[in-house]
């Protein structure tokens, strides 16, 4: 097997929490070695100078949405692995909210076969936690932990009946799986598609109180203390609900939380113009609101940032405001648009690499998210201080839904490798 050996790097490593000049070693597929020094002697291998450049733990998107099985003119499982290669992403955990869904084994090694074939980066699978996502019936969780699913969760479609979750938990808690909440109050959430205030009620658009999802993660954990079950509430994105999560992680209890970089980045203002493209679940928030998570993701009570990429087509998105599809694609955009906030100084980089490759892999229990001897050689090169103007059209994913149309990014990433061979760029005549 070929040694490559990576010098003249700005090493980003989210565990110790450094940005130190360094190289590194790949062999075989794994981090062999690391050196603190630039330009390391002496070492048998082919030599990658990355010219002073940030080198990084290869992302984990955990909530990715690609549309096989029965919407593969949204995303494919092709073109998803081209966009998160462009991005910096290395694995892409998917969402289960296919069509059908993913609630046995089969429909699940169908998507395994499919993205092994197809896709240039790893993918892992979650399952859905009950059947059809229907919230009445849990699927077969022991069957689908065999066959590869790394969590369990009904997405958007929150489970009302509250005993159905109490067993779903009770049967995940006796089997080690981690079940995915999304916290939100389902009738108070029902058809809203901003966040209530002034704001909303000047545009006259449905809205929902942010004290919905405080009384959504409410529920959540009063039902892991009553399993023991292990819980990951998917997209945190209000002050309120932050109290709630801080008591549960006081209290010793298996939770944790992501967010999205979507309300990270943006506040409900963005809508002004009733612009659909910003249209996503849950609402984009107040400005007090993005701060607070931004906060609490720089202080670690949030763990995880995810992309949440939802490939829509333009007719579903070129309606009116309320009729629109939520959602919007994220795989590739994502990390030039969260350097927004390690350019505004709301967040270092280590602290960044840290919500998106390190804690998504200890969740999962992968080795992956480290720069650490031994470690899978899932990478990513960036210039963090480049200029781009975000253009949609030039995105590799089918779908083109992005908010971030024509904005002015500072980030750029240059080279992306999973196992120790490099998938972007790519290869002449690569072909979505």
């Amino acid at each position: 097997m070929t040694r490559t050996l990576l010098t003249n790097a700005k090493l980003i490593d989210p565990e110790a929490g450094t940005v130190t000049h360094g190289a590194l070693l790949i062999e075989n597929g794994l981090i062999a070695d690391r050196f603190d020094v630039p330009n390391p002697d002496g070492v048998d291998a082919e030599v990658v100078d990355l010219g002073g450049k940030h080198l990084a733990p290869g992302i984990i998107d955990i909530g990715v949405k690609v549309g096989e099985p029965g919407e593969r003119h949204k995303e494919s499982f092709k073109t998803a692995g081209l966009a998160a290669a462009a991005g910096g992403v290395t694995t892409m955990v998917t969402r289960p909210d296919t069509t059908p869904c993913i609630d046995n084994p089969e429909a699940l090694e169908f998507i395994k076969r499919r993205a092994l074939e197809t896709s240039v980066v790893k993918m892992l699978p979650m399952a859905a936690l009950t059947k059809g996502r229907d919230g009445r019936e849990m699927t077969e969780i022991g069957f689908l932990l065999d066959a590869g699913a790394v969590a369990f969760t009904d997405c958007d479609r929150v489970i009302r009946d509250t005993k159905v979750v109490s067993r779903a938990m009770t049967y995940a808690r006796s089997l080690g799986a981690l079940v995915m909440g999304h916290p939100q109050e389902p009738t108070l959430s029902k058809g809203a598609a901003a966040t209530s205030g002034k704001f909303a009620s000047l545009r006259g658009i449905p809205h929902v109180t942010s004290m919905a999802e405080r009384m959504g993660l409410d529920r959540d954990i009063a039902l892991v203390e009553m399993t023991g079950a292990r819980y990951h509430a998917d997209q945190i994105t209000t002050t309120r609900a932050l109290p709630t999560l801080q008591r549960a992680k006081d209290n010793g209890f298996d939770v944790t939380a992501g967010t999205s970089m979507h309300h990270l980045t943006l506040n409900e203002l963005d809508v002004a113009d009733y612009r659909t493209f910003f249209k996503v679940k849950p609402p984009l928030r107040a400005e007090e609101d993005r701060m607070a998570v931004v906060g609490a993701v720089r202080d670690g009570l949030i763990d995880i940032i995810s992309s949440f990429h939802t490939p829509q087509d333009e007719e579903s998105k070129r309606l009116p405001f309320e009729e629109a599809a939520s959602g919007a694609v994220g795989l590739e955009t994502m990390l030039p648009v969260l350097l927004r906030l390690y350019h505004s100084g709301e967040l270092d980089l280590p602290t960044l690499f840290r919500a998106l490759s390190l804690n998504p892999a200890k969740r999962l229990g992968l080795p992956a998210g480290r720069l650490s001897k031994g470690a899978p050689a899932d990478l990513v090169q960036l210039d963090v201080d480049k200029p781009i103007v975000l253009n949609r059209f030039k995105l590799n994913s089918k779908s083109k839904n992005t908010p971030f149309d024509g904005a002015r990014l500072q980030g750029k990433i240059l080279s992306t490798w999973v196992d120790g061979t490099q998938v972007f760029p790519f290869p002449e005549g690569t072909d979505a």
